[in-house]
């Protein structure tokens, strides 16, 4: 049997481990992208590190989700990164220049190369043939600094597309008939590679589109083959030379199956409150929409902003109904102003952004109380537009679209009674503008790094001890992400280098008193159910905690990242042996782990918890690396102790 791609790249990159899913492998990484909601903390790890240049073949820097300036906060930590990328050896893309995996996809990504990003989406990057991971910002700044990158070695999913996507039908309705089918736990532990005669029909940039929601089904990445359609793209963007082309061998197999016949894919749309509360458009027909968006860090590239222009030219948005369009980069915006489109919007009254994540991560764009939003963004979990019961729907460019013209939720179908099917395609050559991005000296030692009031230092967190004895400071249910744990949007986001201060909205939607009751109890625990911490990577969500004195995190299953990010810190992430224990722990309680220090160090997998007199058995699934962290009391201090051990 021959390999799959995924299988081909991992062999390529592995140096640590055997390729066995379920075990611990390391890979080397080829490039690493950081996004400012990320990276300021990740610059301040990579600098704790003491390496005064970064070792990756290309380090990435993008300023694209603090965009708001309304105070000196953002604009300080844009000046920090600016001044730290400079020293360091670091691409920048300014603000404005566009979303982190648009960009990327446009100018850097090379086919076959392996990259880790900061931020759950990175593995839009599949649509360039590159396998792409959202890790830790801790992990990337690790990586910056030359170290591989360890992770459980994934099964390989194979997704056989055949047929074609039929008019009016995207490469958003693929995904989230993945997401109909598998849930957003359905991926984890896997990277999905798609495969067969149907990828071909598949533009680059419905490619990526796909690739980034691999991250709502929990994937650990997605990847697409290197073919002519990746040929074609590299080419129109000025990058034909770094094409390669890369499949699976002809008798390849894989760990899992699945199979899509893209003729048979309808317009499809994630209902509130979860991206894989799925129907077709036709079941909600008739719903009265009051926002639009169409953009972010997916649905921003020309096909997809150009097809919206071409539904709505010579048209009016309907009354009452407000339409944003988020460009997902400077050279999308250019382009798509070359072909015409920039006035068709304006003429049909709709509201042009400039190019950012925006209202993705709750940076503006708020729905009003009890609003209906159409949005092609990636995730619709509660309160993360910024309204608290927000009912926030996802959907293609197409369907987006037809609710602009109708007023209501249409199938985008309905359109060819008003035009015909637009059938937009990717430039043979873009218009490239790299003005907004920075490129660094190729010697940083005169750079200054500019250092203002809202930078902290990055904490110094105690060791493992011998006993933990820790009060449950809340316990939630299953699903539960990372917004809900650590919220995004303009309020938190600009502390997001002030660990002292953003640790105070941990959990401050699901419970306000949280961090003032963990901050006051001293070392506690969190008890969760399954799928624990999926969604966004910020580690903000595993760090703040430990800042509050969280030493443990019990759950029936966490989610990859958050799993990781929680071990970086010194989290003990502790899965019930028997789900049902869940039941037995209560808000309040007391947990003794007596002899946790040895446990953890002695490779044990069961750690047995006292909780109100009874014994519950817990496990811990984690390497023998994993474990020297948790017992150094986190990734840094365990780097720390090699690096002058």
């Amino acid at each position: 049997m021959g390999d799959n791609l995924a299988r081909k790249i991992l062999k390529e990159h592995l140096v640590e481990g055997e390729l066995v899913p379920g075990r611990e492998i390391a890979i080397r990484i080829d490039q690493t992208l950081l996004q400012d909601a990320t990276g300021t903390m990740a610059m301040l790890e990579f600098m704790a590190t003491g390496i005064p240049r970064v070792k990756v073949g290309l380090a990435t820097q993008y300023v694209d989700h603090n965009l708001l300036q309304t105070d000196n906060k953002n604009a300080d930590d844009h000046a920090f990164l600016a001044s730290a990328a400079q020293k360091f050896g670091v691409h920048l893309s300014k603000p404005g220049n566009g979303v982190s995996h648009q960009v990327h996809l446009e100018r850097f990504g090379v086919p076959g190369t392996t990259l880790l990003g900061a931020d759950s989406h990175t593995p839009t990057a599949a649509g360039m043939g590159q396998l792409a991971i959202g890790a830790g910002g801790l992990d990337v700044a690790l990586a910056m600094a030359g170290y591989p990158f360890h992770l459980t070695c994934p099964k390989i999913w194979g997704v056989k597309l055949t047929g074609q996507l039929q008019p009016w039908v995207s490469g958003k309705d693929v995904i989230l008939e993945m997401l109909r089918r598998h849930t957003v736990k359905g991926g984890v532990g896997k990277i999905i590679e798609y495969y067969g005669p149907g990828v071909a029909t598949l533009s680059v940039t419905d490619r990526a589109t796909i690739g980034n929601m691999g991250a709502e089904l929990g994937a650990t990445t997605t990847v697409f083959p290197s073919d002519e359609n990746t040929r074609a793209f590299l080419k129109a963007q000025g990058r034909g030379e770094l094409w390669r082309e890369l499949g699976p061998d002809p008798d390849a197999g894989y760990d899992e199956y699945d199979e899509i016949d893209l003729s048979q894919v309808v317009p499809l749309i994630a209902c509130p409150s979860s991206p894989d509360n799925v129907v077709p458009v036709s079941e909600i027909e008739g719903l009265k929409v009051d926002q639009v968006i169409v953009g972010s860090s997916v649905n921003s590239s020309f096909r997809d902003l150009m097809t919206v222009c071409r539904i709505l030219e010579g048209r009016r948005i309907a009354p009452g109904l407000a339409f944003h369009i988020n460009p997902g980069s400077r050279q999308v915006l250019e382009n798509v102003v070359a072909h015409g489109g920039f006035m068709m919007l304006l003429l049909a009254g709709g509201q042009v952004h400039q190019p950012g994540c925006l209202g993705c991560i709750g940076m503006g764009q708020a729905p009003g109380t009890n609003q209906v939003s159409l949005r092609t963004f990636p995730r619709n979990f509660p309160g993360r537009s910024g309204t608290k019961e927000d009912r926030v729907y996802l959907c293609s460019p197409e369907t987006a679209a037809a609710a602009g013209v109708y007023g209501v939720v249409t199938d985008p179908r309905k359109l060819s009674e008003l035009l015909p099917w637009p059938e937009v395609k990717n430039p043979d050559s873009y218009l490239v503008d790299d003005s907004g991005i920075q490129v660094p000296p190729k010697d940083g030692g005169p750079v200054e790094i500019v250092t203002g009031p809202n930078i902290v230092p990055f904490p110094e967190f105690p060791a493992l001890p011998d006993q933990l004895d820790v009060e449950v400071i809340i316990k939630v249910g299953d699903n539960i992400s990372t917004d809900t744990i650590m919220p995004a949007g303009n309020k938190v986001l600009p502390f997001r280098s002030n660990i002292p201060a953003i640790s105070k909205f941990v959990f401050e939607q699901a419970d306000p008193e949280f961090a003032v009751r963990a901050a006051e109890k001293g070392d506690g625990a969190v008890v969760g159910g399954e799928n624990y911490g999926q969604g966004s990577s910020r580690e903000h969500a595993a760090l703040a905690p430990r800042y509050l004195g969280i030493r443990v995190k019990l759950a029936k299953s966490f989610a990859r990242i958050h799993r990781s990010n929680l071990i970086n810190f010194g989290i003990l992430p502790l899965v019930f042996k028997d789900p049902a224990d869940y039941d037995r722990i209560r808000q309040g309680d007391r947990i003794t782990i007596p002899g946790v220090r040895e446990l953890t160090l002695n490779g044990a997998t069961e750690i047995p918890i006292r909780v109100n007199g009874a014994e519950i058995v817990t496990l811990l699934h984690a390497s023998e690396r994993e474990r020297r962290e948790l017992v150094a009391g986190g990734l840094l201090n365990s780097v720390k102790e090699e690096n002058h051990g």
